[in-house]
């Protein structure tokens, strides 16, 4: 209970600065959405990738949902080389919160950011005429799987950023891996297309399980390309490991 008293306290944290700049959650939701209304479109008419008894509109929704929790979270370990320039890492590790406590509040926090596209995907969606599931369970569940998913993203941006600690070291290894991370997954097209080496290195990438997971639950009539448990099993265990590891890196971010 006292590690997630301090997480929650470091998530409110962080969540605080949102009110400084609410207009970024408005306007980070264009890109997905130009993504959904001219890629999913143009692709849903020449009907140019199978996706079995889904639309290509209904099949990139979740995907394009996944697609802007990868762009948020890949580029948020940009905050603690601000914080360490600030003084405020140096705070922190002074404190008596666990350095666990500490990065699994700032990938709590940074679940609330994905938040406001979700929304705005979801009725861009409902505009367009997306076959979702508007169960309140379902919505509740996805809500939980794209935190689940920032957590993931989050947490390995926030290990990159201890590591490289300057800022154009960071940008240049995070635009090098957002685009291979997302084409490398089930976002904009099925496994099922993909040749058996690109196969591997998709059934390796978490946001293929994200993905997965969020097309079950948003979709009507849409199957699992892999067992439920499996998407949320994986998701899990790597943001549990992955928090471990930012942890232990935490304290080299001043360094």
């Amino acid at each position: 209970m006292w590690f997630i008293s301090k997480t929650l306290v470091i998530a409110e944290l962080e969540a605080r600065k949102l009110k400084h700049d609410p207009i970024k959650l408005v306007t980070s939701g264009i890109q997905p959405a130009l993504w959904l209304l001219i890629l999913g479109e143009i692709f849903t008419q020449i009907r140019a990738i199978p996706t079995g008894d889904l639309r290509y509109i209904d099949f990139v929704t979740p995907g394009v949902l996944g697609q802007s929790v990868l762009f948020i979270s890949i580029f948020y370990g940009m905050a603690i080389i601000w914080e360490r320039d600030l003084g405020i890492v140096q705070k922190f590790l002074t404190s008596p919160t666990p350095r666990t406590a500490l990065v699994a509040g700032k990938a709590l926090s940074a679940g609330l950011r994905v938040l406001s596209e979700a929304v705005i995907i979801y009725l861009l969606a409902a505009l367009i005429g997306v076959r979702m599931n508007l169960d309140p369970v379902s919505v509740v569940i996805v809500v939980l799987i794209l935190i689940l998913g920032v957590a993931v993203f989050s947490t390995f941006s926030l290990i990159i950023a201890c590591l490289v600690k300057t800022r154009e070291r960071f940008m240049g290894i995070g635009q090098m891996l957002t685009m291979p991370l997302f084409f490398a997954s089930n976002a904009f097209y099925p496994i099922a297309l993909m040749s058996d080496w690109f196969k591997v290195i998709a059934n390796g990438n978490s946001l293929t399980y994200m993905v997965d997971a969020i097309r079950s639950f948003m979709l009507t009539g849409s199957a699992s390309e892999f067992c439920i448990g499996l998407d949320i099993t994986i998701l899990l265990g790597t943001t549990v490991v992955l928090i471990v590891i930012g942890g232990r890196l935490y304290s080299r971010a001043v360094r």
